[in-house]
């Protein structure tokens, strides 16, 4: 008969995996304590969550929502979940990793939105800052097309409504 503990913890690993589509597979062991607290709070402040729990479980919950990982989840394993920002929940791995001289957490592999990536693609991922970011730099390439397309329109107006104001004013003398 299975463990108790070994059951709980399994139930809520999957409750929390429902409704999951990005979440990434670390390696944390060398982390202190402390270091492994700021990451998580690092992480929950992106709008992600740190997991530690048995490879064993974290493989069976996984394999239960349709996700094959058993191949990175070699070794000290956790997972972190983001739920609103994918982006900067790597930038957050990203940055603790690059904060110590052993590079922990170590990356393992992913999901991101749906799709497995791999080591590569995250590391590109953490580079590109977070979502509120890049949704502001479109917004602001946007707005200056815009605007440019405003002005090319203006412009043209005037144009026109200078032909017209001639043409109306040529109408009012030739019936005068």
């Amino acid at each position: 008969m299975a463990n108790e503990k070994n059951q709980q913890d399994l139930t809520s690993l999957r409750g929390s995996l429902t409704g999951v589509e990005t979440f990434y597979v670390v390696d944390y062991q060398g982390l202190t304590a402390g270091q492994l607290s700021k990451l998580r709070q690092d992480i929950r402040e992106k709008g992600g969550q740190l997991i530690v729990a048995k490879n064993t479980l974290i493989n069976l919950a996984l394999q239960e929502s349709g996700r094959e990982f058993s191949d990175a989840l070699k070794g000290p394993s956790a997972l972190v979940l983001a739920h609103e920002d994918p982006a900067g929940v790597a930038k957050a791995l990203s940055d603790a990793a690059k904060g110590n001289d052993k590079g922990i957490p170590a990356m393992k592999g992913g999901l991101v939105e749906g799709n497995r990536v791999d080591v590569a693609v995250i590391a590109r991922l953490a580079s590109l800052g977070s979502k509120q970011s890049l949704q502001a730099e479109v917004v602001g390439v946007l707005s200056a097309h815009l605007s440019n397309f405003v002005g090319i329109l203006e412009a043209y107006q005037a144009k026109l409504g200078g032909g017209d104001a001639s043409a109306s004013e040529a109408s009012a003398e030739a019936s005068a």
